[in-house]
């Protein structure tokens, strides 16, 4: 019997075997500043999972290019600079913003598409004000969040070619949109989209968010291990940025260990976890390849679709 899948699936190993002799390279202290607060990674997943799926990546671009430009002097029609766009979606504590970290230092290095710039969801939230108002504070990261018509337009305007286009800044340190503050996306190369609802559908809308990705990723893990990671992050926070008197969860810089973990898993349970099951898992299939993690972070499987 044929194990039917729409996905190549390939161990670890046999996907490490990809990297060759690689030309790129991230030195030990770029790789510290680029992953995550708790992501107990090492090099080894840089050179065995980043290195080849950049690799793979560029093949995509490339090809993409080159097609832009046949297609261009077949029509006879100018050539305009539309940034190639990556999706990256999965849960919250999945290790998204490393992964597209890690993937700008290495997409960057290629001199066919040098400029990589990034641009999280949590921009186009809507603020707390609106949110209150609303009374879906407790379901901020949940589909109704987010200023979908916004993120929209601004992915029309990155793949009509428009010369700049701003997105809106959001703070973890306040938990809000920062008014007036904005991220100006000048026609890179690649234009990253990292976030937990890029690759979400709804049966309201006739347009989605994934419909303007050349390529998405969705990195997957157990959810009991998206909880304790959660809840290891929520920990270090308590002790660094948690503190900060201007920070929104000030509140729980003074909570005993024992508290902090169980107001980490109450948020968990209550919010993320619902988000995760109900939203953001019954997408993991809509993306062009998956990383799956294992307990301790470490990337397991590479999932490609054929």
């Amino acid at each position: 019997m044929y194990n039917l899948s729409p996905y190549i699936t390939m161990k670890r190993s046999e996907w490490a075997r990809l990297n060759g002799q690689s030309h790129l390279s991230v030195t030990p202290e770029q790789f510290n500043q680029l992953k995550g607060l708790n992501e107990r990674i090492s090099l080894d997943e840089l050179e065995e999972v980043y290195l080849p799926l950049a690799k793979l990546l560029h093949i995509y671009v490339t090809a993409a290019q080159h097609l832009k430009a046949s297609s261009s002097s077949f029509l006879g029609t100018a050539t305009e600079n539309v940034p190639y766009i990556i999706g990256i979606a999965g849960s919250v504590a999945a290790g998204k913003s490393t992964t597209a970290r890690l993937l700008q230092a290495l997409l960057s290095q290629y001199k066919e598409h040098p400029r990589v710039d990034i641009v999280t969801t949590d921009g186009f939230l809507y603020p707390n004000r609106t949110l209150e108002e609303r009374g879906i504070m407790n379901k901020k990261g949940f589909p109704e969040s987010y200023d979908t018509k916004r993120l929209l337009r601004f992915l029309m305007d990155i793949k009509s070619g428009k010369a700049e286009v701003h997105a809106p800044v959001y703070s973890h340190l306040s938990y809000d949109i920062v008014p007036e503050e904005r991220i100006a996306v000048c026609q890179p190369d690649i234009l990253i989209v990292e976030g937990i609802n890029v690759l979400q559908v709804s049966k309201e809308a006739s347009l989605f968010v994934s419909d303007f990705f050349d390529f998405s990723i969705y990195v997957d893990a157990q959810e009991h291990d998206l909880e304790t990671w959660y809840i290891e992050r929520f920990l270090l926070l308590r002790d660094t940025a948690f503190r900060n008197p201007t920070s929104y969860f000030h509140r729980y810089a003074g909570l005993t260990e024992e508290e902090a973990v169980r107001r980490a898993k109450n948020i968990w349970r209550d919010i993320n976890q619902v988000n995760l099951v109900e939203n953001i898992l019954p997408t993991r299939y809509r993306a062009k390849l998956i990383l799956r993690k294992a307990a301790d972070h470490r990337i397991r499987d590479i999932l490609l679709r054929k």
